[in-house]
């Protein structure tokens, strides 16, 4: 459902550049409303989650950089080339995500430390192979939504966001 209204929202679009500016919006509200869940709601994130919106911030800046530069066909391939590239390592986030909350509880992983200690204490590729690992708390589903838990609708909206930089390629 989401990519045909990621679909019908570009044949709808007037130009390359406000498909950028649509892309951004997008990430930025989707970055909002998960600062609304942590602050508002009381859901802490886990490490997975904050890498996953690490790459919601990079798409998000990507679409940000588009707009303003307003590239040609050229360039917009190179947008979309790394636009894949971050929302492709999102969804793969979001999908180890989806695989450990999918795993029954006693093979779940114990918590671990917690992401400030990691990049205290830890070298950067520990931390990176730590995080990818996952812990306990990322199998905590949460909140739902039509049965699909927030790392599920991240990887929706990754790769959403992927192919709507595609096709942006081929607008104009």
């Amino acid at each position: 459902m989401t990519l045909g209204v990621a679909s019908l929202a570009l044949i709808l679009l007037p130009s390359r550049r406000l498909g950028y500016l649509l892309g951004f919006l997008v990430c930025a509200a989707l970055i909002g409303w998960a600062l609304w869940l942590q602050y508002e709601v009381g859901l802490e994130p886990c490490p997975l989650c904050m890498f996953q919106r690490i790459a919601v911030c990079a798409v998000g800046l990507l679409f940000l950089v588009a707009f303003i530069h307003n590239p040609r066909a050229g360039g917009a391939a190179g947008y979309a080339t790394l636009t894949v590239l971050f929302a492709g390592i999102g969804a793969a986030l979001a999908a180890r995500q989806v695989w450990l909350q999918a795993l029954p509880k006693d093979q779940v992983p114990s918590c671990g430390m917690g992401i400030s200690y990691m990049l205290e204490t830890l070298p950067f590729a520990d931390v990176l192979a730590k995080v990818i690992e996952g812990s306990g708390e990322c199998a905590e589903k949460g909140w739902e939504f039509w049965g699909l838990a927030i790392p599920g609708w991240t990887f929706v909206f990754f790769i959403t966001m992927a192919i709507a930089a595609i096709a942006l390629v081929r607008r104009d």
